[in-house]
Formats: structure tokens, sequence, C-alpha cells
């Protein structure tokens, strides 16, 4: 069946493999049956070779899309602790990252189709020229081709990937709260992790359908975005990103891995 190009159209991801040794967080299983794509954690800030390689062998046979997500070297932090690192080493460690997913992802019959920062390397490669760029260079010494890079809109990351012929795509989280820049709020801060089952789903809705979130100050937020992120790290994360694409598809919005 052709889908009409009006039909609003957008990919669900989460973050899977988060985990180590015998300590696991997320339920990938669960996630691996509802989400389109996966963003593995590649031993930096969570996962262990064993973890990637089942979560690489899971998604492949359910037709899943696998990301690399990367991060600072952080495991006692969970990737959410402030670095200072020497660009070119970053550059390093992420290359090394997506090539350690990437041995598993094809033993499985698959590929790494993208990447996504995790953390604290997400939240400043915002802002961050210097390390956004360190990441863009990890990316293009280990793809083969121009892979794609998932990341907050109006981001230095994005302007980095474009600048170097990465294709970017843009996500929104639907359990933060944004600032009215259109940023995410610090998870220190009061209300920056939403926990309401129900407001998780209007605001998913909003991204999907309205392009547009209002943000933590009350005001209307602008946003255009081919992926919707449910973290896959939170209580109920399984139910509640069911629960998600259930009331999206509902509504007549095609979730679907982003092209």
């Amino acid at each position: 069946m052709t889908t009409s190009l009006a039909t609003p159209s957008i990919d669900l991801n989460a973050d899977l493999g988060e985990g180590f040794g015998h300590w696991r967080l997320t339920d990938d299983d669960a996630l691996l049956s509802i989400v389109t794509s996966a963003n593995v954690a590649c031993g930096f800030h969570a996962g262990d070779p064993s973890t990637m390689r089942r979560v690489c062998e899971l998604a492949a046979e359910r037709g899943v899309r696998i990301g690399a997500q990367v991060s600072y070297r952080d495991l006692a932090g969970f990737g959410r602790r402030a670095m200072d690192v020497p660009p070119r080493e970053l550059a390093d460690e992420i290359a090394y990252q997506i090539g350690a997913l990437e041995i598993f992802a094809r033993s499985a019959g698959a590929r790494v189709r993208y990447v996504k920062p995790h953390g604290a390397l997400y939240n400043r490669s915002v802002y961050d020229e210097a390390q956004a760029a360190a990441v863009v260079e990890g990316v293009r010494l280990a793809a083969d081709g121009p892979l794609p890079v998932l990341g907050l809109p109006g981001s230095r990351l994005h302007e980095a990937a474009r600048a170097a012929g990465l294709p970017v795509i843009a996500e929104a989280f639907a359990d933060r709260a944004y600032t009215s820049a259109g940023t995410l709020v610090p998870r220190g801060e009061p209300g920056a992790v939403i926990c309401d089952p129900d407001t998780v789903v209007k605001r998913s809705l909003g991204f999907a359908r309205d392009r547009a979130v209002t943000s933590i100050d009350g005001e209307r937020i602008e946003v255009e975005v081919r992926s919707l992120c449910v973290h896959g790290d939170t209580p109920g994360a399984a139910e509640l990103a069911r629960r998600v694409r259930a009331e999206l598809t509902g509504a007549g919005v095609r979730v679907a891995a982003f092209a």
C-alpha cells in the first residue's frame, strides 16, 4: 500500500544494550518489538561485547535499524558527567566505538546505520563546536560512507555533520522538558524529566502531527523532527513505548525508520 505524502511519519528510537556483564538496565527484548531504531551502547557508558552482539542479533532479526550510541569514556557515571576530552582523542574514541558495534552488526547480517551521542556528549555537542567537530571526525574515520548523525535540531553537531557532507536526522524527546530556545532542560533542574505517561503520549503526538512542543515556560516551539526518542532506562519504559506507538498509529501517524 502506498502511503500518502501528507501522512505524518516518524521513527521511534530507544537507547538499548545499557547493561554490563550480569547487570542489565534496559528491557532490550521488549523494546525491540516496539521501536524502529535502536541506539546501542558501545561500551563507553554501558554495554559490553556480549550485550552488543545480543542486541544486534535481536535488532537484525526484527528489522530494527541499528545505531551506534557513542559516549565519553565514563562507565562509572553512565556517560552523564561533563568531561574535557581533547578533540583528536575524542574523534579516535568515537571511531573506536562505531567500529566495535559494526563488527557485531555485520555478524548479525546488518550494518550500523547511524550514530547518536549519549548523555553529556550529546548535550555538549549541542553548543560546543570543537567537540561536535570531533564527533563528526570520528564518524568519518569509522564509516565507509556518509553515515547519518542523529541529534538535536539546530545543534553544532548537525552543523558540523552537514559541513562534512553527512546526513542529519533531527530528533525529539517525548519524556524531556524543553527550554524556550529549543534545547533540553538539564537533568539536574526541576521538571527536566517528564514521568507522567499521559503527558509523554500527548507530547509524542504533538511532535509527530503538529511539529510542535510546549516549553517548560509555556511557550509553543515549532520543531521539525524525523525521530522520537523514548528513553529505555526509565521505569516501565517498554510499556510506555508500546503505548506511544499505539497512540501514534491510532492517530494516523506512520511509525517507521527514517529513510
